[in-house]
């Protein structure tokens, strides 16, 4: 009997010793060993493949929470009605440049407004009733009105290079309105519950009808509801030897098609890139150069492949932990802590980043998801990068990338790119 009480007792302090010491990582371990059932798997549930879209009111009769933290998000706000609610333009039309092609009047709609906003205008463009882009957009950042030409993208030998014979509905709506992407009809004007639940009405009718929840899949599947949207892409016909020629008039810039649960990659065509190449879209080293490019960046991740998903870092419905307002080390420190499995390795803070431990070179982001992109070419570099890899200025100085974007000069802009990478070879960090 005293035997098994030492035994016992031999079993709890092992335990606790255990607890105390367990790896981060361990609240994620049932995430992370999930069964992946690889890219093509067709995961929405059976029933819903009847359903169609209902909008958002009809979900916030029974998550009432989900609503209200979805809805003082900007997911919602995307698109906004000028009539209804004026408030919403955030420009100033007193100085609207002279050779505009529209005018406050004329617009429906307003396109985004945290960074830019543009303006949707009724058309008739190829023969149906569409939308079109003002000429000029709003420049949250810098206060002021740029030149915007939406046809000078991937797709500019599909489109006549006119603003107003361009239409958002084979450009933008598929990503803004929710319900547009698989249907061609404007169910809601925002990025709202069935975006990334997929069409509710069946759920709506009967709540033991199931709806696709992304966080029950494979992890890696699970990212799929954010990078439909988040990840640069071309019109995935072009993979069936179509030439941009082929798709005059109806070239796609979104996933014509996808419904949250189907296989992503069954309607998205990702963005090229070629290590060593500079494109409007990505520096030579693929790190993000443009906003919408998480995915991109993400699906070269260590952590994307073992994984952890968007939603790991950021809570789908309140969007926290954005690029400007970050909720510091604490988020990595979720899994990445002093002891843990996954690093860092060293004693202390200081010690990793060789900066105080209250200081801007401690915060994880800033050296591992540095601000390398602009949401348009005259902005500010605002947009942090997905790759999480540490890039060097000598890595920087290699592919010819603009000095700010590295993460040692934002800060030290009195030192070159080679003086910096100096201290790194002091301190030891300098990879093979």
């Amino acid at each position: 009997m005293k035997k098994a009480w030492i035994i016992l007792l031999l079993l709890l302090i092992a335990g606790g010793l255990f607890w105390v010491n367990k790896p981060k990582i361990l609240p994620y371990y049932q995430q992370l060993t999930k069964e992946r059932v690889g890219l093509s798997q067709d995961l929405q549930p059976l029933a819903q493949k009847e359903a169609h879209f209902v909008g958002s009111m009809k979900c916030k009769k029974c998550h009432d929470d989900e609503y209200h933290d979805w809805n003082n998000s900007r997911h919602s706000k995307m698109i906004q009605d000028i009539k209804a609610d004026p408030s919403v333009v955030v420009a100033d039309f007193s100085k609207l440049p002279s050779d505009a092609d529209f005018t406050l009047k004329d617009a429906i709609y307003t396109v985004g407004g945290k960074f830019k906003q543009r303006y949707m205008i009724p058309a008739e463009i190829d023969g149906k009733k569409d939308f079109r882009l003002g000429n000029y957009q709003w420049n949250v950042e810098t206060k002021k009105w740029q030149g915007f030409k939406p046809y000078k993208y991937w797709y500019k030998g599909a489109y006549p290079h006119d603003n107003r014979k361009f239409p958002t509905s084979n450009t933008c709506d598929g990503c803004h309105f929710t319900g547009y992407m698989s249907t061609n009809k404007r169910v809601e004007r925002a990025i709202s519950c069935e975006s990334c639940h997929g069409p509710g009405s069946k759920h709506a009718e009967n709540p033991e009808s199931p709806i696709y929840k992304a966080s029950l899949s494979d992890p890696i599947r699970t990212n799929e509801v954010c990078l439909q949207c988040h990840m640069r892409n071309r019109d995935k016909r072009l993979d069936i030897n179509a030439s941009i020629k082929d798709l005059w008039m109806k070239a796609k810039d979104y996933p014509a098609g996808y419904e949250a649960g189907k296989p992503l990659i069954d309607y998205k065509k990702i963005a090229p890139f070629e290590l060593g190449k500079e494109t409007k879209e990505f520096w030579a080293n693929g790190t993000a150069k443009k906003n919408r490019t998480q995915g991109n960046e993400y699906v070269h991740d260590t952590m994307y492949a073992h994984g952890i998903t968007c939603i790991n870092c950021h809570q789908p419905h309140q969007l926290t932990n954005r690029a400007d307002k970050p909720q510091g080390n604490s988020t990595c420190l979720k899994c990445h802590s002093f002891g843990s499995v996954v690093g860092p390795h060293q004693e202390s803070l200081e010690a990793h980043t060789h900066h105080k431990a209250d200081s801007k070179g401690s915060l994880c982001i800033e050296c591992h998801m540095p601000k390398t992109a602009r949401h348009t070419g005259k902005s500010p570099l605002t947009v942090r990068s997905h790759k999480f890899k540490f890039t060097s200025p000598a890595e920087t100085k290699k592919y010819n990338m603009p000095s700010e974007t590295n993460a040692c000069f934002a800060c030290h802009k009195e030192k070159s790119l080679d003086t910096l990478q100096e201290s790194l070879k002091k301190w030891g960090m300098v990879e093979w």
